[in-house]
């Protein structure tokens, strides 16, 4: 029987039309991809032959919490440059690294930043536009710098240290003490005291506050938004309340910065970070509310879990070397018995070991995305057009042995 029309075979096999046509789509698909893979133009940077069709394998590696350990064995197979996505390339290049994060390279952050954080407003972590990250980093620099802590937040900062020692030495005479924990706490405590003019006293309760908690399940839920961009679409409109931690909190994670943004405003001195930027700002360097309550959020993720990771790495990394362990005590025994920070940093053993840890176990070792500028670069001799994503990450530098000998020891 022969059928002269797509209606006069849907009226006697609508099935099987439909099945005919999905196969159709789906061929052209992927003709499609294998057409752009194979005319890819970065296919003359080395890498495994997939990575011109497809960023699975790498999607699977972030979800996975592996990104970087597959992006490093990559390196080791191919080089210095190495195709890990369509449209992505690894660099582990000295050379190629002061290119990209050069001082008016041109090399502006990907839109990665942004999905990260999901505001409507861009603080320093996710501003893309050179001059005015350089503006606000500037801003943000003056009460930061090792002068303006000792001489305002010094004792606060003592204090909550102290503080956490005496909770883990509590805590071990049971027999152990979990460090992280408390190292956790206390970071929590100066962050939130630094940004918002009061702590959550969270090493007095011995627990995390709400604001941490919802802080760390929203940096959860970026994180799967990132790549999974419909699981976070789908997840934000579901009512559940543990999809709305994830997903939807933007708003009360903003809400708890109105102390941030009163305690700027106070008449007292040094109530937080804020005030004393605002105190020391120049014309026309002014952060209105919102940049005080996005940036009050960015700097208390960037220094809680950084802090306690590492601080637990150092205990670790020391504790596990007898020998190393006996050198350090007996180096820190030195100190005047009332030290302060900057006696401190005259140990130099104390400061190798401690920039060794952030080398080998630094708690931000991931990849750091830029976007080639239009009319693109030549990197290690390979053409890369503008518009490419290239990624470098600390812990392939860490472990070179170019730069580091003998780096794993």
């Amino acid at each position: 029987m022969e059928f002269t029309s797509i209606q006069s075979l849907m009226q006697h096999s609508p099935t099987l039309l439909i099945f005919d046509l999905t196969c159709v789509a789906a061929l052209l698909s992927l003709a499609k991809y294998v057409y752009q893979g194979l005319k890819n133009p970065l296919n003359k940077v080395p890498g495994p032959f997939y990575s011109r069709f497809t960023n699975l394998p790498l999607k699977l590696a972030v979800i996975s919490g592996r990104r970087i350990h597959h992006v490093h064995t990559l390196h080791e197979r191919y080089g210095p440059l190495v195709l890990i996505a369509p449209r992505e390339v690894a660099v582990a290049d000295v050379k190629a690294y002061k290119q990209i994060h050069g001082v008016a390279s041109g090399f502006q952050k990907s839109e990665w930043y942004r999905d990260m954080v999901v505001a409507e407003r861009d603080g320093v972590f996710a501003m893309a536009d050179g001059k005015t990250h350089a503006a606000r980093r500037r801003l943000l620099s003056r009460p930061f710098s090792k002068s303006h802590l000792r001489q305002h937040w010094e004792n606060v900062i003592s204090e909550k240290v102290q503080l956490a020692v005496s909770r883990i030495r509590k805590e071990g005479v049971t027999g152990s003490a979990d460090v992280l924990k408390w190292f956790t706490f206390m970071a929590s405590d100066v962050s939130t005291h630094l940004m918002f003019g009061e702590d959550f006293r969270t090493l007095e309760r011995g627990e995390v506050s709400d604001y941490i908690r919802t802080l760390q399940k929203a940096l959860m839920g970026s994180g799967i938004g990132v790549e999974l961009p419909l699981v976070r679409w789908v997840g934000s409109r579901l009512p559940l309340q543990s999809c709305r931690e994830m997903f939807a909190v933007n708003e009360t994670l903003l809400s708890y910065g109105n102390v941030a943004v009163a305690n700027m405003k106070s008449a007292q001195a040094h109530t937080n970070i804020f005030a004393n930027m605002m105190a020391e700002a120049e014309k026309g360097e002014r952060l209105d509310d919102e940049d005080v309550r996005m940036e009050a959020q960015n700097l208390i993720v960037a220094g809680t879990d950084t802090t306690s990771i590492t601080l637990t790495y150092l205990i670790w990394a020391v504790l596990s070397r007898p020998e190393l362990q006996h050198r350090v005590e007996a180096e820190i025994k030195t100190l005047p018995e009332n030290f302060c920070d900057s006696d401190v940093e005259q140990l130099q053993l104390l400061t190798a070991v401690i920039e060794e840890t952030l080398r080998l176990y630094g708690a931000a070792p991931g990849g750091l995305p830029r976007i080639v500028p239009t009319g693109g670069t030549v990197m290690n001799d390979v053409f890369l057009p503008g518009g490419t994503t290239v990624t470098t990450q600390a812990y392939t530098y860490h472990r070179d042995p170019k730069l580091f000998q003998d780096p794993l020891r």
